[in-house]
């Protein structure tokens, strides 16, 4: 309350509470910065189009961003094996020591597949050197 009345008596505008989880708050990204440190992914083909990608990383800020790195593995290795689409089926991330690891299921297809989690893997790869995320 003192902080904003001195702001008023100043003139100064107050930060948006808002934003970031509050002023100086445990939600307050200012003071970290999402710098990403992508360690390397794994590919293992479970069937001819089920894939299952292992990926590594650190300073992730949730399970999201292991599983988008993980979208980008799948978006490429779909291309390179001559495939359009993939649909994601399912991916398991926990965090250890720092270092966030997921693993996550992916089918591969030529043509756009059934199902809500579709992945087109030219969009999803340009999207992904937008984003900085490497892919396989």
């Amino acid at each position: 309350m003192l902080i904003a009345a001195l702001a008023v008596l100043c003139g100064c505008q107050l930060p948006d509470a808002s934003v970031n989880g509050g002023i100086g708050g445990v939600g307050d990204d200012l003071a970290s910065p999402f710098a990403p440190e992508y360690r390397g992914v794994q590919t293992r083909l479970l069937e001819d189009n089920l894939v299952s990608f292992i990926v590594e990383m650190r300073g992730a800020r949730d399970r999201s961003d292991v599983a988008d790195y993980a979208d980008c593995a799948a978006a490429q290795y779909a291309l390179i094996r001559g495939f359009g689409f993939a649909r994601h089926v399912r991916t398991t991330a926990y965090e250890e020591a720092g270092i966030w690891r997921g693993d996550a299921v992916y089918t591969v297809s030529p043509t756009l597949p059934r199902g809500t989690r579709t992945i087109d893997a030219e969009v999803k790869v340009a999207d992904c050197a937008e984003q900085g995320i490497p892919t396989v």
